[in-house]
């Protein structure tokens, strides 16, 4: 008997494997010859160099080193994957899907959009009574509910003309700001149809934007439960033809309780009472977790994830698929790295050819058991797992696959589970409980797929405020997961393969250290320049052919990775950029948070990104210009290494001249040059522009302040 066509296919990138291991021999024997020529200075008897500044240099580049080192791990066995939905089972034969929305703050996170992604998820192309979409609004806004309702009676028309003329860009805001959207079709039918669905749409839109004018925003830090299940009562859809009235995806609002006495945990806190109240009511065996601004941009996403999760070979270990994030916002220029190519193009790939990518936060079909249970043993004493899942009976009966629930519907909806999925999301729930997980570490697996058509879009960062904002509440963190009892360098490697830990390792560490070793590379070399002390080996010694080829081979390997990933020169030069200014910012700041918060000194706190647009910043940003109007605890740190470079350069250009040690000096010249062409956006910003995106006068002033007092104390030191 012939064996079933597969639902997928695994391709490895050999030439990229080949490339990758024989670039990590070649610098690891470099970095070899580094560490010992630093050791070697250290047992010398006489030194003309402090040994304090040797030392620091000395750690920055062992720190270096071994995040690059660890790094290495994403580039072991990279691996791509093609999938065949028409090779799925009958509709009727497939699992059902809970899809996961989450919303905080009604003010940064725009009702209409959420909207959208809301009605983008109820029109994937999935059996409808298999289909239960759930949003989480943290925030306890009147403002989301109202929108929840206008959403569930434009969905009415919005999901037959999805189906009925196959509308792949199925999120209306985006279908409907497309040129051609669609319009092949030509006939009167669809033309007259369309404009009708988009006369509603903009009902919609008016609907809910007035709701949002009306400004009853709540109390988003102390609420009560609400819970409800969306039904169109309007009687509207008796308007609709006859042959488009299906049957609706299961719509529900979810408002957990919130407590300002009372931990919380932000979004997790958020998924965690979705899990459980989706539990009592649907069950579904899989879960699509997406962003409140990450619509659906491919109604086949689910077929394309069930593809690996319906494989027999690979099922019963399999947690999730991970899509990759994508955004309809960014631009040719991309100044600000919204593209993410690093993660999504190359460490995505690379742990996908290990034992799976990490979950991203979003755009990701995941298995409800590998949230419940261990892989390798399955928990069957009750007092257990109420010890694990809290005292309810009706969520400790859903984690059996055979339990469902019958009366999950809006005219069904019992008083006795309306009041358990009250409990379910009260804010003292998990008290007492080991509500957690950890997938990886218990043996599941995971796949990543990157189809050609977006699966997913969301919208990018368009301005550096954003962008940093981001950057420091991502930074905190992933330090925090490094800097906890589950450090993956420590809890993983008896747990996963070694590489494994090492791509976990790269990735909880690497905002804490690149911040630290770059700060002192931006500064240290500069003050020794400034005061005539060489920190690296003569140009005619061979020691310098060593630190030469370990700059010019991460350069290298970082721009064939852009090139091959399809990007440019240009993407090469703005992700170096973006890396420098997040390290000594953004990943500085979230460094240091998570520091605090270990001390006790600092309660974890949450800030959403802004979603809404602001038409000067993006005008700034369409024209790949940046946008400085940030923080000044952002900027003082950009422009005060800025002008410590710049007077570095000058002054060990002055030096080089008069005394004529080029020789010694031309590393420390030629760190400081890269270091400016690299940002010179930001010397423009400080001398050239004249704009409203320049960087502020009192920014350049308090920065060179403390580039003054900087120059200042490092003399002393250097004396």
């Amino acid at each position: 008997m012939d064996s079933p066509l597969p639902l997928h296919v695994c391709h490895v990138n050999n030439l990229s494997v080949i490339i990758n291991r024989l670039h990590a021999l070649l610098h690891c024997i470099a970095i070899g010859f580094l560490i010992y020529y630093r050791a070697s200075y250290l047992l010398q008897e006489t030194r003309a160099i402090p040994i304090i500044l040797w030392l620091l240099v000395f750690a920055s580049e062992l720190l270096l080193s071994f995040i690059w080192l660890l790094g290495r791990a994403y580039l072991w066995r990279p691996v791509s994957r093609t999938v065949f939905p028409e090779r799925l089972p009958e509709d009727d034969k497939l699992p059902a899907i809970d899809v996961f929305i989450c919303t905080a703050d009604p003010e940064k996170e725009p009702a209409i959009g959420v909207m959208n992604t809301v009605l983008s998820a109820m029109a994937l192309d999935y059996p409808v009574d298999k289909l239960h979409v759930y949003l989480s609004d943290d925030g306890g806004s009147p403002i989301t509910l109202h929108g929840m309702r206008e959403a569930c009676r434009f969905a009415k028309w919005w999901l037959p003309f999805c189906r009925r003329y196959g509308i792949k860009t199925i999120c209306p805001q985006a279908y409907f700001s497309e040129a051609d959207s669609d319009d092949y079709f030509g006939d009167s039918e669809f033309m007259v149809e369309k404009k009708k669905i988009k006369e509603k749409y903009e009902m919609f839109e008016e609907h809910v934007t007035k709701a949002v004018e009306d400004g009853d925003y709540g109390n988003s830090q102390n609420h009560s439960t609400i819970i409800e299940i969306i039904q169109d009562t309007s009687g509207e859809s008796e308007t609709i033809r006859q042959a488009d009235l299906v049957e609706m995806p299961l719509l529900i609002y979810v408002s957990r309780e919130k407590r300002p006495d009372h931990l919380h945990h932000f979004k997790a806190g958020a998924l965690n009472v979705l899990l459980r109240v989706s539990g009592v009511i649907s069950n579904s065996p899989y879960i699509l977790g997406l962003d409140c601004d990450m619509y659906c941009n491919d109604p086949t996403s689910a077929r394309q994830a069930m593809c690996f999760h319906l494989d027999p070979k690979i099922s019963s270990s399999l947690a999730f698929v991970q899509f990759p994030q994508k955004f309809h916002n960014i631009n040719k220029y991309d100044i600000y790295d919204g593209r993410f190519r690093s993660a999504y193009c190359v460490q995505w790939q690379g742990m996908d050819g290990l034992k799976g990518p990490v979950l991203s936060g979003t755009g990701y079909y995941i298995k409800r058991e590998s949230l419940y249970a261990d892989f390798t043993h399955t928990v069957n004493d009750i007092s257990e797992l109420k010890d694990t899942f809290g005292k309810s009976n009706v969520l400790i009966n859903s984690l059996h696959q055979s339990y469902k629930q019958n009366n999950a519907n809006g005219e069904n909806f019992s008083n006795v589970l309306q009041e358990e999925t009250g409990v379910l999301a009260s804010c003292s729930y998990e008290h007492q409980t080991k509500w957690g997980f950890i997938l990886h570490c218990k043996g599941w697996t995971s796949t990543y797929l990157t189809p050609f058509r977006p699966q997913f879009l969301g919208t990018s960062t368009t301005n550096l405020n954003d962008l940093l904002i981001q950057g420091t509440r991502w930074g905190s963190g992933l330090t925090d997961v490094g800097l906890s009892r589950f450090c993956p360098l420590l809890y993983g490697p008896s747990r996963m393969s070694l590489l494994q830990s090492m791509c976990y390792g790269e990735l909880s560490f690497f905002p804490l250290l690149y911040c630290l070793p770059l700060w002192c590379l931006a500064t240290l070399p500069q003050l020794c320049l400034l005061n005539g002390i060489s920190l690296y080996p003569e140009v005619s010694s061979p020691s310098f052919i060593v630190f030469s080829f370990i700059f010019i081979s991460a350069i290298c390997k970082h721009l064939q990775e852009v090139i091959s990933t399809g990007g440019s020169i240009y993407t090469w030069r703005n992700e170096q950029r973006i890396w420098m200014i997040k390290s000594v910012t953004a990943h500085f700041y979230g460094s240091m948070d998570t520091i605090l918060k270990l001390l006790g000194l600092r309660k974890a706190s949450f800030l959403p990104t802004n979603k809404v647009l602001d038409k000067e910043q993006v005008k700034r940003y369409e024209i790949g210009q940046f946008d400085f109007q940030t923080s000044s605890m952002f900027l003082v740190p950009m422009v005060s290494l800025m002008i410590l470079n710049m007077a570095a350069l000058l002054f060990g250009f002055i030096r080089i001249i008069a005394v004529g040690n080029w020789d010694k000096l031309f590393a420390q010249v030629l760190l400081s040059l890269y270091i400016l062409i690299i940002n010179f956006a930001i010397v423009e910003g400080m001398i050239v522009r004249k704009d409203k995106g320049r960087i502020s006068t009192s920014a350049i002033l308090l920065s060179s302040v403390f580039s003054v007092i900087l120059l200042f104390f490092g003399s002393i030191i250097l004396m």
